[in-house]
This record gives structure tokens, C-alpha cells and sequence, in this order.
């Protein structure tokens, strides 16, 4: 009877332990310190080395720009940061988020030269457990979504009357398509989704299959940590289902070339609108590159979409 309980309790210790480690390497973001005025932080892989020059020469001309800072407290206590550059004050603003481990600064590199070229305004937000913002779990745009509202609000009262529109890269972009199933103000005019995957559980399964690894064994660990030791269940954050409800207008970003975030998932996105929507392919780009790769052709699609869109 003791060597049994022995080796229950083992088993459980193993069980516990393995959730911890999944819960650590798919969830947890470590304390963050502040770049330095010489440090420019780019995505690890040879695909971003080639544009290193032009991302760092962006991301200086963004940190010489005026900005504003802001900070909300987010629903559950968290001090979340942005910084707000203005093109024009009676331009609309796009409420851009991060993706998944990834600061404002490295993963909407371009974004504010983007915005600007398209007449808008750039508001960058650093995602919970990113950038200066506080905390220390991802958990793949269920809570984050729910910061979308927060930031809504505050826009609402800094900005009364200004029309918004929800953007967002890779973990960004499915981050605004969950917070746009539900009822939006009516200050949001539309959304942009660049490279976001179409279903949490999907992307995590590819990854564990990219370590070389069984998806099918550890997949429901991973999601079980999230539910243990996060409060969150990653199985419900499943963005191409939320595209089903959204009823603004939406602009799906993706580069054809995306080894991380496979560019189907933005066919699965896309398919999925009912309302009037855009679908914008660039060949040859990597995660995150479909406008560092073709600029003058990702600004001139949205350009047109927006024009067309505040025609109706």
C-alpha cells in the first residue's frame, strides 16, 4: 500500500510538473527592461536580418517623432502603456496592438510611417506582459480582447468624436477580431488584421508539431495549464469563429511567405466576414513583412479600401 501511494503521488507530482513547464514556455512573458536609446530589438530569424537597416531606420525616425504617452488600468488591475502619434487632428485613429512577445516598438515597426501615409493617426499599445506594459502571462487574446475595450474607453473620453479603427499584427490581429464579435462603439469604423492566426489551438499545435513534438499529447496540457494556472481557457480564442460576427469593415493582411503564422489562416479569417472586407496577399513576405516588402503596394490597398469605405 505504500510503495502504491508512493508512486501515485509521484505520478501526480509528474503530472503537475509537466503543466507547469507548459504553462512557462507557452504562457509566461519574464520581467521586460526598457531598450536603450542605441538598442533596436528585431524578431529572431535570417527572414528579419534582411531588412534590418530599414526596420532600425523606422524605428529611429519613430522614437524622434513628438509622441503623447498613456497608461489605463486594465480589468483585472494591470498598468497597460501606449504612445500616441498625431498626423492630423481630424484624422481617424488606428488602435494598433503587438503580437505575441513582442513589444509596440519591434512588432508595429513601420506602423506609425504606415499610418501616416495612409492619413491617419497611430496610437501603439504595449499588450499586457509586453513592451512597458504590466504582467506576465500571454493568454493568445482572451484577455487581451478584453483591453481593447479598456483602451476604447479611454480613446472615447481623450478623443470624443474621433473615428478609431482597431489594428493589430499576428497576436495583435486576432486580439482585435475576438474584441470585435462583441458590440464595438460607434466610434470603431473598422479593423485591420495583419498575419493573425485564425485559431489559437491551431497555432499552438503547429508549433508543438514544428519542436518536433506530439501535438496531440501535449496540446491538451498546454491548454489545461492555461485554465489551472492562468484562469483563461486558450481553446476559445479562435478568431476566424469571432469573424463571423463582426459586422465592420475588415482588411486581412498576410504574406504569402509567413513560416510561422501559415498565410491559409488568413483565407480561414477572411472567408469567415460577412461584411465588406479586403484581402491583401504580398508574395515573398515573411511574419510580420507583408509592408516592410511591398510598402507603396500595402498602403495604396488600404488607402482604396478606406476611401471606399467612407464613401458608403
Amino acid at each position: 500500500m505504500k510503495a502504491f501511494l508512493i508512486v501515485f503521488l509521484s505520478l501526480i507530482f509528474l503530472f503537475f510538473l509537466t503543466l507547469s513547464i507548459c504553462f512557462l514556455m507557452a504562457y509566461y512573458a519574464p520581467k521586460r527592461k526598457p531598450s536603450q536609446r542605441d538598442e533596436f530589438s528585431l524578431p529572431k530569424g535570417k527572414e528579419y536580418e534582411a531588412f534590418r537597416e530599414l526596420l532600425t531606420g523606422w524605428m529611429r525616425e519613430v522614437r524622434a517623432l513628438p509622441s503623447e504617452e498613456f497608461s489605463v488600468k486594465s480589468f483585472d488591475g494591470l498598468t497597460l502603456r501606449a504612445r500616441y502619434y498625431e498626423y492630423s487632428p481630424d484624422a481617424p485613429i488606428e488602435l494598433m496592438f503587438p503580437g505575441y512577445r513582442g513589444d509596440a516598438e519591434r512588432d508595429l515597426c513601420g506602423a506609425v510611417q504606415r499610418c501616416f501615409a495612409v492619413g491617419h493617426n497611430a496610437f501603439l499599445v504595449d499588450q499586457r506582459s509586453a513592451g512597458r506594459s504590466d504582467g506576465s502571462v500571454i493568454t493568445f487574446g482572451i484577455k487581451e480582447s478584453r483591453d481593447v475595450d479598456t483602451w476604447l474607453e479611454l480613446l472615447s473620453e481623450k478623443f470624443p468624436e474621433r473615428k478609431i479603427i482597431l489594428a493589430g499584427v499576428s497576436m495583435g490581429a486576432a486580439t482585435v477580431l475576438l474584441a470585435a464579435e462583441k458590440p464595438l462603439p460607434e466610434s470603431v469604423i473598422g479593423l485591420l488584421a495583419d498575419c493573425g492566426y485564425s485559431s489559437a489551438p491551431d497555432i499552438i499545435k503547429k508549433v508543438i508539431r514544428d519542436l518536433k513534438l506530439p501535438d496531440k499529447l501535449l496540446y491538451p496540457l498546454v491548454r489545461l495549464s492555461g485554465i489551472i494556472f492562468g484562469g483563461f481557457d486558450v481553446g476559445k480564442a479562435v478568431p476566424k469563429e469571432s469573424a463571423k460576427s463582426i459586422t465592420l469593415p475588415v482588411i486581412v493582411a498576410h504574406g504569402e511567405s509567413d513560416a510561422f503564422v501559415p498565410s491559409y489562416m488568413a483565407d480561414e479569417i477572411f472567408e469567415n466576414i460577412k461584411t465588406k472586407k479586403l484581402l491583401v496577399k504580398i508574395k515573398g513576405a515573411g511574419h510580420g513583412l507583408a509592408y516592410p516588402v511591398e510598402p507603396e503596394n500595402y498602403v495604396k490597398q488600404l488607402s482604396e479600401f478606406w476611401q471606399e469605405v467612407n464613401k458608403t
